[in-house]
């Protein structure tokens, strides 16, 4: 018999501010955990101020931990490629600096051999101008503060959560409703 844990594996992204990313990756089936942090950087220990100050080189990301017999690790790039634009450098919306980059970081040759195939192959069918998306073996991950953990969830009535991430997470639902967990 398989140990559950061992089934799980784990994926880090970057697709702008890490509030608007997480509460998708949390309603997909196959998801255990979502955590938002800071990676991509050569500062230790970044704190969110460090980062917003754009001085650290770390990128606001998410690590997804799933199970890849539910959910595959192409199916959380096909999320990450239509939940994000990937041709603006350094940029989402209103959220400009590289903090909020385009960066996929994987873990083994496998998540690299994947991800060089979707931003070939998958996002130009999405996208009309070139991905710009960083493709980079994750050195560290760093965890962020606690109140940045279940943003949307704890704040949904906050502005940005109200005018950015709702909207995000309402297209989300429609596109993956098939493959979201039972609310």
């Amino acid at each position: 018999m398989t140990n559950e844990a061992s089934a799980q594996e784990t994926a880090t992204l970057g697709g702008g501010c890490f509030w608007c990313l997480e509460p998708l990756y949390e309603e997909l089936i196959g998801v255990s955990q979502v955590v938002s942090g800071y990676a991509g950087g050569h500062v230790p220990n970044p704190t969110y101020e460090q980062v917003c100050a754009k001085t650290t080189g770390h990128a606001e990301v998410i690590q997804v931990t799933f199970d890849p017999a539910v959910v595959s690790f192409r199916e959380i790039l096909e999320v990450f490629f239509t939940s994000h634009d990937p041709t603006t450098p350094n940029r989402q919306g209103n959220d400009v600096g590289p903090q909020y980059r385009s960066v996929i970081l994987y873990h083994d040759e496998e998540q690299k051999r994947v991800s060089e195939e979707m931003i070939r192959d998958y996002a130009p069918q999405i996208w009309d101008a070139p991905i710009v998306t960083e493709l980079v073996p994750l050195d560290t991950f760093y965890v962020a503060e606690s109140y940045h953990q279940n943003y949307y969830r704890d704040n949904g009535f906050q502005p940005y959560c109200l005018f950015v991430i709702r909207p995000k997470v309402s297209k989300f639902r429609k596109q993956w409703q098939a493959k979201l967990k039972a609310s």
